[in-house]
């Protein structure tokens, strides 16, 4: 799906791709950085992000909001020093590649994430020239 897209010259939006795997499986459950690394390439060869909007914010303020929406599913389940790995294992990554990482705030209200979002996407759109 990805590819076809970006071969008709399309943008291609995705909840989530790689960096999720290197934080959740890295870094929340201990997977070596290197084996992830070496199946990203085996599988995806030179595909990469142009850009991650990274919408972060305090564990503790994500498991509430979590725990308000709905049942717990499997990740929820896990206990906060796993989503303090993951939350570090993102952040490392984000310094690690800060031209392609834009951070948002999630701890804002909503109104103030969407707004930052909106700029955020704005300024990439600009980058472009479009």
């Amino acid at each position: 799906v990805i590819l076809p897209a970006l071969n008709k010259g399309q943008w291609v939006l995705c909840d989530r791709f790689t960096d999720a795997t290197y934080a959740y499986q890295g870094g929340g459950r201990g997977i070596p950085f290197e084996r992830i690394a070496t199946l990203e390439q085996w599988v995806q060869g030179a595909l990469r992000p142009d850009y991650t909007v990274l919408l972060d914010l305090p564990v503790e303020i994500g498991l509430a909001r979590a725990g308000e929406r709905s049942a717990a599913d499997r990740f929820e389940k896990e206990q906060q020093i796993f989503f303090e790995q993951v939350r570090s294992a993102y952040l490392a990554q984000a310094q690690r590649a800060p031209e392609r990482y834009r951070i948002i705030d999630a701890s804002q209200p909503l109104e103030a994430v969407q707004q930052q979002l909106g700029s955020v996407l704005q300024a990439i759109l600009k980058e472009q020239g479009r």
